[in-house]
């Protein structure tokens, strides 16, 4: 069953069509497929706000308990080990920044310039799935609650 975007205004829906088929992609390694996804994504205004808001509600729901160092190395070395066997280009370091900018830690030193979109659309999809593969769980409803709460804090801005 796919889900349909229809009640999102456009450029959501552009993000949830994207994020759907790079994450799916990324699923199954299929390399021509993915690289079109993150096109559209790297386009898509906010994308990796969202696919942000995506990673903090997965890491929320299968760590209840918190997160330790620990429990970020650990996810940061699988999806690298997942990823690096069909995308070689893939950067432990940009993972490690979406990491920590879901989980609202990063703070980027005056040496340290974030990711710029391009390398947040190459590398939020791979660790989305890596997150999805490991909870036993479909994106929609991620994607359905990220938006919800871009909307919310939108409205209360």
């Amino acid at each position: 069953m796919t889900t349909t975007w229809r009640h999102l205004p456009a450029p959501a829906r552009e993000i949830a069509a994207a994020a759907t088929g790079a994450v799916a992609a990324a699923r199954d390694r299929d390399v021509e497929a993915y690289e079109s996804a993150v096109l559209r994504l790297t386009a898509a205004d906010r994308a990796g706000l969202v696919l942000g808001g995506v990673v903090r509600l997965l890491l929320e729901e299968t760590n209840p308990d918190g997160l330790t160092g620990d429990d970020v190395r650990q996810v940061l070395e699988r999806c690298v080990r997942a990823a690096a066997t069909w995308r070689p280009d893939v950067d432990p370091h940009v993972l490690l920044v979406l990491l920590a900018g879901a989980l609202g830690v990063y703070d980027p030193g005056d040496d340290d310039a974030p990711p710029d979109p391009a390398a947040i659309a190459r590398h939020a999809p791979l660790l989305v799935a890596d997150l999805l593969a490991a909870a036993g769980r479909p994106l929609a409803g991620y994607l359905e609650a990220a938006f919800a709460e871009v909307a919310r804090t939108e409205l209360h801005d």
